[in-house]
């Protein structure tokens, strides 16, 4: 029984620490995609790591989790990495200004790339994802659609240091700019569930007269849904979402979100994971000069869900 225990734990170490699959690993060169905290948001990456998996054989492909959304933690998860020989590393880092140290540390050591957030002052080979930028522009251009009238909008968001937080933000600020909606608060909560939705619950208390609610991270506009259903205000106060979580897809379908904009982490990761391995191949031709690989992100309102529903399913193989 207790050898049976222990041939099961180590299948699952071998597994990694999303459970993708990495065969023969100490035969094969490894290449690792790291994440800033745990979300079911990340899921989206993890079939783009196996479908990469299955299209390069020669690397063993891992995805992984810090135990914490921490900087620290995440260095450290990096570090043994490195020290486990690893030959790539893609990054969503949770603070990239005050990590520029510790991921040239890792740039030093290994071929790094960035992903989700960028870290444009580092060392860093490439970055691979949104323009967060333009994706609160998107966000703009929701709120405006659903408020011609104007308003008062609070955001809310895991990261406030993080990269992709603050230009989606400032995007978004840009996009309204000359409007009559105004984004006038924006609430952190270091990927803590249960604080973002405290979150959302006291600025219904602070603010009465906020008119719109803005979720800048997967799991901040499910915690908007629950805050509000549990007030009873859900229609009552415009929503507008990022990302695909299927509480933030059902209430656009039901029409209380008004829409959401969507990235495409999936493709991060098949992708990131193939560049990474041509990279180190030699190939340097998928880098662009100015070291930037933008995956648009997408508006999806309420007509969209079904057919957009279907694609996860797809991309995902069931």
């Amino acid at each position: 029984m207790r050898l049976a225990l222990a041939a099961g734990l180590t299948a699952a170490l071998v597994l990694g620490a999303a459970g993708v699959p990495i065969a023969n690993a100490a035969d094969k060169p490894t290449l690792a995609f790291v994440v800033n905290g745990a979300s079911d948001f990340w899921k989206a990456a993890e079939a783009g790591v196996k479908k990469a998996q299955a299209e390069l054989p020669d690397y063993s492909l891992e995805l992984k989790y810090p135990e914490q959304s921490s900087v620290a933690i995440q260095q450290r998860l990096m570090d043994d990495l490195v020290t486990a020989g690893v030959k790539g590393i893609m990054v969503s880092a949770v603070d990239p200004k005050t990590s520029t140290d510790g991921l040239n540390k890792i740039a030093s050591q290994t071929a790094l790339f960035t992903t989700d957030s960028d870290a444009p002052q580092t060392n860093r080979v490439a970055y691979i994802g949104s323009s967060n930028v333009d994706a609160g522009k998107q966000a703009a251009e929701i709120a405006k659609k659903a408020m011609p009238n104007g308003g008062k909008c609070i955001g809310f968001v895991g990261l406030l240091g993080a990269d992709n937080a603050k230009e989606r933000i400032q995007g978004m600020k840009d996009g309204l700019a000359g409007t009559k909606i105004e984004l006038v608060d924006v609430r952190g909560d270091d990927i803590d569930q249960t604080r973002a939705k405290k979150n959302v619950e006291d600025a219904l208390v602070a603010s009465p007269d906020v008119t719109c609610m803005v979720g800048f991270y997967s799991y901040n506009t499910p915690r908007i849904y629950e805050a509000l259903r549990d007030a009873g205000k859900l229609g009552q106060i415009t929503v507008v979402g990022f990302d695909d979580d299927p509480i933030t897809l059902g209430g656009v379908k039901e029409g209380t979100v008004a829409a959401t904009v969507v990235q495409q982490p999936f493709e991060w990761a098949y992708r990131g994971m193939k560049l990474m391995a041509a990279y180190l191949g030699g190939d340097k031709s998928g880098i662009p000069d100015n070291k930037l690989i933008i995956i648009p992100t997408v508006i999806i309102g309420k007509d969209d869900v079904d057919k957009y529903a279907a694609n996860l399913k797809a991309m995902a193989g069931n």
